[in-house]
């Protein structure tokens, strides 16, 4: 059976969440570290995803990247 794919947009709430989670200063030491990692972790993908479409906006406009109100 295949692993679903998970959304930036998913990741991004469960960054959300987990952050929420630890501001709410209930958590165990070891739950919050724990909370942390998984954040950490989230927030590398979200950056990748991003720099990722970044390049890809690059690759599509030839190289430079315009405002939505000047783009043809």
């Amino acid at each position: 059976m295949a692993k679903k794919q998970v959304t930036f947009e998913e990741k991004l709430l469960a960054l959300e969440a987990l952050v929420q989670k630890m501001e709410g200063g209930n958590l165990p030491l070891e739950d919050t570290l724990k909370c942390y990692e998984e954040g950490m972790q989230l927030s590398k993908e979200l950056t990748a995803s991003l720099d990722h479409a970044e390049k890809r906006m690059l690759e599509l406009s030839g190289g430079e990247l315009v405002p939505m109100e000047d783009a043809p």
